[in-house]
């Protein structure tokens, strides 16, 4: 375990378990921020994707039927 690690724990075992629970929400929105980062680096990538774009090809062709939401 790192030292960081071992003093965030600390430091939520000192806390309330209200206040443990805002530093639990917190971590959550940091890490998904990292994801959101990453899908914007992915999404933003010019690099050829040709399992992708086979993908769309074939999925946009499977259906002819408009999307109906009241049978999801």
């Amino acid at each position: 375990m790192s030292g960081a690690t071992a003093e965030i724990i600390q430091v939520c075992e000192a806390l309330p378990e209200e206040k443990r629970s805002e530093v639990v929400d917190f971590a959550r929105f940091l890490l998904s921020q990292l994801d959101e980062h990453r899908w914007e680096e992915l999404i933003s990538d010019s690099k050829p994707r040709p399992k992708l774009e086979d993908f769309l090809k074939a999925s946009a062709s499977e259906g002819d039927e408009p999307l109906d939401l009241s049978r999801l």
